[in-house]
């Protein structure tokens, strides 16, 4: 017996980001971002080649085309845009853009755009410290617009901030280099409103510039199951949701924050400071849809301990206990265990409170690949990750919760934050090591080729269609 079908005009789509994916620095009129890491990572590939889309761009789009997908969210690169503080456009970066996107529509695959997936233009971080200074609302709102105008029209859907919470805590991402850990906290929740604040005034700026295009934030989903049945484990969990996600949410959806919110922010002297005219700011807006990026979900339980700000953060401290899941097993890199069920829980949470459309953004496997003797990969744990993954998508269509696509993290391969490309998502091997580039050829793996049937068929496997 068949599988039922997904819903007409459903987006079957796979996701990138650009400075993961694109390469090309110093190219095109190109500036530094803080994600250019290059020395400093002995043994482990940096972003300047990455995959090295750059070069690559009509093939890849001639491989997405042949995939099937309908939809590609990918990212725009800050500086390749504006390389410096005079917040002028750079030709040859939006002439970069120009020619993806055109070849894109004219293969029938919609550009999702990602204006902000960690990269901040170096430049601002040197010039008044990127998001900790309020100058960088205007200088993101001019960028936005920028980008508003140039492909109004052709771009249709658009992402204000990529996962807030690591685009903010991170400081490889946000050039922040306190290293008092209490200092650090507090910059990362003013750095969030900052982001927050210009988040509503893009919003606002798209109405004006392209009524008929939407925009919305993307969240790193954040299913946090308690440790026990015990109310403390429960009420950690509830703890650890609203400041990794809620509190976040909230600001960029409604322009507000929780009681909860605001008690443990001023408890702990994080609020941030404000200006008269910010209420009516975030006010002004609201988004036109959620994406949603979702791997594992996560397991919380009651602090017994201090609360320790001296680690990555905002992980390192709150009233709560991050810990493993007992019933979960982890693999080597997707460390909290497999946990499909979690985007069910998690999207559901998400319609509650926000009552938005939905789309994934990111869902995906990461394994360590080589090609075999015949020069393929077979990732059967990866096709068995995401048949799951998209059956539970299934689930919520079927409910009735408004979910209108879903994105396979990664398209191919690319260059991770941290692990290089020991680390791999992606449909497509890129044939290049951490130390060695060698010609980035791209290679359909095993699940290429089964996401394309599924694509094809607009159902999962299981029976004739």
């Amino acid at each position: 017996m068949a599988q039922p079908l997904f819903p007409d005009g459903f987006l079957w789509g796979a996701s990138t980001s650009a400075f993961q994916f694109e390469g090309g620095y110093g190219l095109g009129g190109k500036g530094a971002a803080t994600t250019d890491r290059g020395p400093g990572r002995p043994g482990i590939a940096d972003n300047r080649v990455a995959s090295d889309h750059f070069h690559h761009w009509r093939e890849d789009v001639d491989l997405m085309e042949q995939l099937g997908i309908k939809v590609y969210r990918m990212g725009f690169s800050w500086s390749r845009i504006m390389p410096d503080l005079t917040g002028g456009p750079n030709p040859e970066g939006l002439a970069f853009y120009d020619r993806l996107i055109d070849r894109l529509l004219e293969r029938g695959i919609e550009p999702l755009v990602t204006l902000y997936h960690f990269e901040c233009p170096q430049v601002l971080v040197d010039a008044f410290g990127g998001w900790k200074s309020r100058r960088m609302i205007d200088a993101y709102v001019r960028y936005a617009e920028v980008c508003f105008r140039h492909f109004k029209g052709r771009v249709r859907r658009w992402v204000t901030v990529n996962e807030q919470l690591i685009a903010t805590a991170a400081p490889d991402n946000t050039g922040d280099r306190e290293t008092d850990p209490r200092r650090r906290q507090r910059n990362t929740y003013q750095m969030s409103y900052h982001v927050a604040i210009a988040e509503h005034r893009a919003i606002s700026a798209l109405r004006t510039i392209d009524p008929t295009a939407q925009i919305g934030p993307v969240v790193s989903l954040q299913v946090v199951n308690p440790f026990s049945g015990a109310s403390a484990d429960v009420l950690a969990a509830m703890n650890a949701e609203e400041m990794m996600q809620n509190y976040l949410l909230d600001l960029s959806v409604r322009g507000e924050i929780s009681p909860y919110a605001r008690h443990y922010l001023e408890r702990e002297g994080f609020f941030p400071a404000v200006e008269p005219g910010d209420v009516a700011i975030l006010g002004a807006s609201s988004p036109d849809f959620l994406g949603v990026n979702y791997y594992f979900s996560s397991c919380a339980r009651e602090r017994t301990e201090p609360i320790r700000f001296d680690r990555f953060p905002p992980w390192s401290g709150g009233d709560f206990e991050l810990c493993a899941n007992p019933t979960l097993k982890p693999t080597r890199w997707m460390e909290n265990g497999i946990d499909p069920l979690g985007l069910v829980v998690g999207m559901r949470k998400l319609h509650d409170r926000y009552r938005l459309p939905m789309i994934v953004t990111e869902n995906g496997m990461a394994l360590s690949e080589t090609l075999d003797e015949e020069g393929l990969v077979h990732d059967g744990p990866r096709i068995a990750y995401l048949e799951q993954h998209i059956r539970a998508v299934k689930e919520l269509v079927d409910e009735g919760y408004p979910v209108f696509g879903y994105c396979v993290w990664s398209l191919m391969d690319l260059c991770s934050s941290h692990q290089g490309f020991a680390k791999r998502y992606g449909l497509v091997f890129v044939d290049r090591t951490d130390t060695d580039v060698k010609d980035c050829a791209r290679i359909p793996k095993d699940s290429f080729w089964w996401y394309r049937d599924v694509i094809r068929r607009n159902r999962l496997p299981g029976g004739e269609a």
